[in-house]
């Protein structure tokens, strides 16, 4: 119905003799140019293609339009806006939050994610409580950024207040020079400290300066609306059919349930210990057509790549496979990493090929790894669950809030294969893909950058 629409919108522009209309010209050339930053939070190349939430959610509109997607990259945050402004790029979406002051220079689509600004010191450094702990330390902003606006209202309050706008930052930099105590504070939205703190530990939020900011696309200021209309009907169809609450999941949510703690020791263990085995995780991801780095997230999940891991149900090394599992995949010595290794990749993908084929990635990837942790019997019984709740039982999203029903016997007494710890997969698949973006962040698609030389390898006993 909606490619009727547009190829009725095209007929109709070769006999209109008024201008057309911005959405006009998108379809009459055929293309949606989009500036973005290249960022865990906006646009990035992960291992089979291009990501990122803001990519997910244009890439959609595109499709939404009927039209071809043309994305690119602006070097800094600050070059993100003028490229709208002049028109070389219909769309600006890259995280950018509505302010009083871009709204004199651009117009906004409708917000689709609520932030906070956020203060943030290194964890372990005295924690200012409020701006009076400010005074003779070394604040640092990134330009171009609303936070700028933020630090500017605050200086007019307390002339006192000192701050800074780095020019030759941008906000990873800055939280990286925190992390490393280079600078004393720097401000972030709350999606971008969800993120990076799982990158950077050493990093914390001392306290929220702003609640209400919306994250949104922006647009060229002019009167006509056209594109901005259509991106409302789009925002509007995504998040009826849910759509939008997967993105957001698929990026945000996960990342709260690591801890400090759990990230100093993962990167630990990277440097001490992977160093072993990344090679033998590299051929059986080759093998069996799976991204290396997240055979390798399943397996410090399951034994912290301790090659002698056992658990008291029996299930042993790297991978922790079970008798009958290591039998059928004709591993014979669960404690060898390199059999382990390639049997528990080989597992997996049995595991993805037996979800149901129309089941789009990630998902399909989510719960093949709920099935390792739970049994794809499990599995199942929590898919039949949602279908019975009117759900989406392909979508991970919904998926996981069914599973941890299976330890109620309301649910589990009418399922085929009845009680399950149904709370331990989720949390389970939320850890793995954790480990997976840290180590797709720190490798940047260089396998050989995880490691240092220098790292000195742990003794595993």
């Amino acid at each position: 119905m909606r490619k009727l629409f547009i190829l009725t919108v095209i007929i109709l522009l070769s006999t209109c003799s008024r201008p057309p209309t911005l959405l006009e010209e998108v379809l009459q050339q055929g293309e949606l140019r989009v500036v973005t930053r290249n960022s865990p939070t906006s646009y990035y190349v992960g291992a089979h293609g291009p990501e990122g939430p803001e990519y997910d959610l244009i890439r959609g509109f595109a499709t939404f339009i009927g039209v071809e997607l043309k994305i690119y990259e602006a070097e800094r945050f600050v070059d993100v806006l003028p490229e709208v402004i002049s028109g070389k790029a219909h769309i600006a979406a890259a995280g950018l939050s509505i302010t009083p002051e871009r709204l004199r220079q651009v117009n906004f689509g409708p917000g689709y994610e609520q932030v906070e600004q956020q203060l943030i010191y290194r964890r372990g450094n005295y924690r200012p409580r409020n701006f009076d702990d400010l005074k003779g330390k070394i604040l640092e902003v990134a330009p171009g950024t609303s936070y700028v606006e933020t630090m500017q209202k605050l200086q007019e309050e307390m002339p006192e207040f000192i701050w800074v706008e780095n020019p030759n930052s941008d906000v990873s930099d800055l939280l990286l020079d925190v992390a490393n105590g280079t600078i004393n504070y720097t401000v972030a939205d709350s999606t971008i400290v969800s993120m990076y703190k799982n990158f950077i530990p050493e990093i914390s939020v001392a306290m929220t300066l702003s609640q209400d900011d919306w994250l949104a696309w922006a647009f060229q200021k002019r009167q006509d609306k056209s594109l901005i209309e259509e991106a409302e009907r789009y925002f509007a169809f995504i998040e009826e059919n849910g759509d939008l609450q997967r993105i957001k999941e698929r990026y945000y949510r996960h990342n709260n349930a690591f801890d400090y703690v759990g990230t100093r020791t993962f990167r630990r263990h990277i440097e001490q210990r992977l160093k072993k085995y990344q090679s033998k995780f590299v051929d059986a991801g080759d093998n069996m057509g799976i991204d290396w780095r997240l055979l390798a997230a399943l397996s410090y999940q399951e034994s912290h790549w301790n090659p002698n891991a056992v658990s008291p149900t029996g299930v042993r090394g790297l991978m922790m496979l079970t008798q009958r599992t290591a039998r059928v995949l004709g591993v014979s010595d669960r404690v060898d990493p390199e059999q382990s290794i390639h049997g528990g990749a080989a597992y997996l993908k049995q595991l993805k090929s037996r979800i149901a084929p129309q089941i789009r990635e990630p998902d399909r990837t989510w719960l093949a790894l709920a099935a390792y942790n739970v049994g794809y019997g499990h599995l199942r019984d929590a898919q039949n669950i949602v279908r019975k709740q009117r759900g989406n039982p392909n979508s991970w999203l919904d998926v996981k809030q069914a599973l941890p029903l299976l330890a109620k016997r309301k649910y589990y007494s009418e399922t085929t294969y009845g009680y399950a710890r149904g709370w331990e997969p989720v949390k389970y698949v939320e850890n793995i893909r954790t480990y997976y973006r840290i180590m797709q962040w720190l490798s940047e698609d260089e396998p050989e950058a995880l490691l240092t030389e220098s790292a000195e390898p742990e003794t595993i006993t």
